[in-house]
């Protein structure tokens, strides 16, 4: 059912959002992507005359429980969320400390066309995560029609996101603006994408991406490498990486990725030379080397200025471009000048040659951020798992319980 045939008039839309966001000691939220792209979906639904119920999680609650085993409802309670998303939507938010209990049927069978109630964090029940029946039959009574717009959490099998949904017929349920928008986003550079296509993946761990890079092997023409990662390729081509973060059990696996690269006439660009530091501090004593010359009680931070001119030639002549993954530790100033730097590559390129470009959520999207580019590239994905999953060509379970 596509989301605008959606009957909702007059009905109560339990609507699955993903206000999985950052929120810190002083219970501020750091960044409102998720709930600013969340907006036009409810938005919309109130203009239509539905009553709207909003579930989310929040945090890992059942994995981070209080000494008494119990779970910590102060730390991920999702009422810091209220005042954000009042402002994004424009109107007043309820909120009630229940999920599926009576308080929560009590304040649902309450609530009037143009209201918007919030509940509590769907983690709270361990049934969530496990995609428990009796837990997701019971938020079903909640709604008349079902809409899942949590891009960010369509790749797990829980209660609220996929299970849910079987107990709706396909006309009362559907995808909201966000989720149509990431699934297009996906679509356009996976299926017959401009070229020259280039991906930039960056992170840590090669063990993280190695689904991914197989993928992009099919279908990109460049693959360019930073982070952390980096350095396990750099041992795989026998260079020196000091006290560098790698994965030497994965040194085999990107001797493999580059082989199978040269098969396929994909090119894969690692650093020529990176900004190392002695300690993984923003203060501590930094330089710069040729990549593979890392020497015993330095480690890399980030992608040296050879290694920027370089990329971004790449990125300007470019015409699909995917980010996943920062070049270096971005969120220490000394050390983002690398990650910035691709930044405003890949918007040059959007914005004067033209060029399609995709952020693959998760790190890239706060980079992107940071560098307050996120109004410069194409489309800028809230979900980093779950569009990694989509990337690397699996059905993505909240996904594949609309379309059944």
């Amino acid at each position: 059912m596509k989301f605008e045939e959606l009957d909702v008039k007059g009905k109560t839309a339990l609507v699955r959002v993903d206000f999985n966001v950052p929120i810190d000691e002083d219970g501020k939220i750091t960044d409102d992507t998720r709930i600013e792209k969340a907006a036009p979906t409810i938005q919309y639904l109130l203009e239509k005359g539905a009553a709207l119920v909003l579930m989310s999680h929040l945090g890992r609650p059942q994995q981070e429980k209080l000494p008494d085993g119990t779970v910590d409802k102060e730390q991920f309670s999702l009422r810091p969320v209220i005042t954000t998303l009042e402002d994004h939507i424009g109107c007043q938010v309820e909120f009630v400390e229940d999920t599926i209990g009576e308080e929560a049927k009590a304040a649902v069978k309450a609530l009037q066309p143009g209201h918007v109630l919030l509940l509590e964090n769907t983690r709270f029940y361990a049934g969530e995560e496990k995609g428990d029946e009796d837990l997701a039959k019971a938020m079903a009574a909640l709604g008349d029609v079902y809409v899942n717009d949590a891009f960010g959490a369509a790749h797990r099998e829980h209660a609220s996101t996929a299970t849910v949904a079987k107990f709706f017929p396909s006309e009362k349920k559907s995808f909201g603006y966000l989720m149509g928008a990431e699934l297009a986003g996906a679509e356009k550079l996976l299926d017959n994408p401009a070229r020259p296509v280039t991906a930039i993946v960056g992170g840590a761990k090669v063990s993280d991406k190695i689904q991914l890079l197989e993928k992009l092997l099919d279908f990109a023409d460049h693959i360019i490498i930073g982070g952390a990662m980096a350095y396990t390729f750099s041992l795989a081509q026998g260079g020196k990486v000091g006290n560098s973060l790698v994965e030497r059990d994965k040194v085999d696996t990107a001797k493999q990725l580059l082989e199978k690269a040269k098969a396929k006439n994909t090119e894969i660009h690692l650093p020529v030379d990176t900004v190392v530091g002695k300690e993984f501090s923003n203060e501590t004593p930094s330089k710069v080397v040729a990549a593979g010359a890392i020497e015993d009680g330095w480690e890399g931070l980030d992608i040296g200025p050879d290694s920027v001119a370089r990329f971004s030639r790449i990125i300007a002549e470019s015409k699909s471009i995917l980010w996943n993954g920062p070049m270096g530790v971005f969120e220490m100033k000394n050390f983002a000048k690398g990650t910035n730097a691709i930044a405003a590559a890949v918007a040059k390129a959007t914005k004067e040659n033209g060029a399609y470009s995709l952020i693959g959520g998760g790190d890239s999207v706060s980079a992107v951020n940071q560098a307050g580019l996120a109004d410069q590239v194409s489309f800028v994905s809230t979900g980093g798992g779950a569009m990694l999953e989509l990337l690397e060509g699996k059905e993505l379970p909240g996904i594949a319980a609309i379309r059944s």
